[in-house]
């Protein structure tokens, strides 16, 4: 992967906002903008995939919700319960 430069001019209390957090983290501010596109990038691409699969699946609740849909392909599995000692009497 090859890389390029971006040269921008920002607001100089942005630019120094972004200096404490770097250093708070002990990185350059060059890392720690490079860091913060990549994590945003991740989260843009990741909520594409979540979209895209409840196109392709449907949306789908938490569990006991009302509206929890139940997928064709999803099975019943029994629950087993293990039945608990009684405790010593007193």
């Amino acid at each position: 992967m090859g890389t390029s430069v971006l040269s921008l001019r920002i607001d100089r209390d942005l630019l120094e906002r972004l200096q404490r957090r770097a250093t708070k983290r002990g990185m350059s501010v060059q890392d720690y903008v490079i860091r913060t596109l990549m994590r945003d990038d991740f989260d843009e691409r990741f909520q594409a995939a979540v979209e895209e699969t409840e196109r392709f699946y449907g949306a789908v609740s938490a569990p006991g919700t009302p509206e929890q849909t139940t997928r064709p392909h999803a099975t019943s599995q029994p629950t087993w319960t293990t039945p608990i000692p009684p405790g010593p009497s007193s």
